[in-house]
């Protein structure tokens, strides 16, 4: 199994996707089309969506072909070389993935081998459930069970405090929570810049940031690149 979880598309003050260029490079070596889900878009067009990032694959030489533009979706899936999943609402994207019905299909082309590159909300769906997701439940899914890819859930764009002037939870408090009614998931705290690669039985950190993991009876604890992860998949 191959991932390429990424925290956020755009860092502050870069141009979109130019953070993890070099790391989607990387990994889809050798790959000459990718299987696009824009899903998580909302208030622009999945046509949109699928040029935007056509416009920064096109420096690697790999097509985009956008999954909205399929009538049958599950044998388009089947026939993908790599899966790109680009971030966006969380909820929405997963409503449609299930009325698509490709969850089942996709997780098993996956464990087969076919690469998977997600940011934000695609990391998210890659996790057993949406639960740590930021988004707002802007739609209904069926329920939050996911692609169920790793074993671990990841909170994308991960902060450390509140902004000043705000008194509400913090990020931590409500990953707490989570662990809390979840107690036996881990929870990756994955802050801006950051990468999960997962590649034939390892797993890593890529960034300069460190990952912030919790789980229930045990104290949030910082993992930098190069720590051993291997914890998560149990």
């Amino acid at each position: 199994m191959r991932l390429l979880l990424i925290s956020n598309s755009t860092n502050a003050g870069e141009d979109y996707l130019q953070h993890p260029m070099g790391e989607i490079a990387s990994f889809l070596k050798g790959v000459k089309k990718v299987l696009f889900l824009p899903y998580a878009a909302v208030t622009f067009s999945f046509d949109d969506y699928e040029k935007k990032v056509q416009k920064k694959f096109s420096e690697l030489g790999i097509e985009v072909d956008s999954l909205h533009k399929h009538k049958n979706a599950k044998d388009t899936v089947r026939n993908a070389e790599a899966f790109v999943v680009g971030g966006g609402n969380t909820f929405r994207l997963l409503k449609m993935i299930q009325q698509l019905d490709i969850i089942e299909t996709l997780r098993y082309k996956v464990l087969d081998g076919a690469p998977y590159v997600g940011w934000s909300a695609g990391s998210n769906v890659a996790c057993p459930t949406i639960c740590t997701t930021n988004d707002m439940p802007i739609v209904e899914p069926d329920n939050f069970s996911a692609f169920n890819l790793v074993r671990f859930q990841i909170n994308p764009h991960y902060l450390d405090a509140n902004p000043d002037g705000h008194a509400g939870e913090t990020r931590e408090q409500r990953i707490e929570e989570f662990v809390t009614m979840d107690p036996f998931s881990y929870v990756v705290g994955l802050r801006e810049g950051s990468i999960i690669r997962v590649e034939d039985g390892d797993i890593s950190l890529i960034g300069g940031k460190p990952m912030r993991v919790f789980k229930n009876g045990m104290a949030p604890k910082e993992f930098n690149a190069g720590d051993d992860l291997d914890f998560l998949f149990e």
